[in-house]
């Protein structure tokens, strides 16, 4: 079986021993992702504006494997506090529309650096890994 490590610049990089995305079997797994701004390093206010956050690096890795939020089948959330639920889905929404993906969502002790929300996903690869 392939099996692709997907590394890209356009979302924030692994923070630790593992890969952004693994792409094998016709599938694209991909990390936790953080609400870190390219821009700043930083996390934006509020979880709506991390969610957002969260949701834009994991559109990229995705990409970077073959992939895209209309491809995905899976997500898992873990929030740091369950009553942001309703913000989160909210925004969540917003980015699947129509047919979404299974999930499950989480209230987590806390996550790295000390987020708010931290999205991961598996999708059906439909492209070639991006160069």
């Amino acid at each position: 079986m392939d099996r692709t490590i997907i590394k890209t610049g356009a979302a924030a990089p692994a923070a630790g021993p593992y890969a952004q995305a693994v792409r094998a079997g016709g599938l694209v797994f991909a990390s936790g992702q953080l609400p870190i701004d390219l821009s700043t390093g930083g996390f934006p206010d509020g979880v709506e504006a991390q969610t957002r956050s969260s949701l834009a690096n994991l559109a990229a890795v995705l990409e970077a494997g073959g992939a895209s939020l209309a491809s995905v089948v899976k997500t898992t959330v873990f929030l740091k506090d369950m009553n942001d639920f309703s913000a989160m889905n909210a925004v969540y929404a917003e980015h699947f529309p129509g047919a979404a993906p299974a999930r499950s969502t989480i209230e987590v002790a806390r996550l790295p650096k000390d987020a708010l929300v931290e999205i991961e996903a598996v999708a059906i690869a439909t492209g070639p890994v991006a160069a």
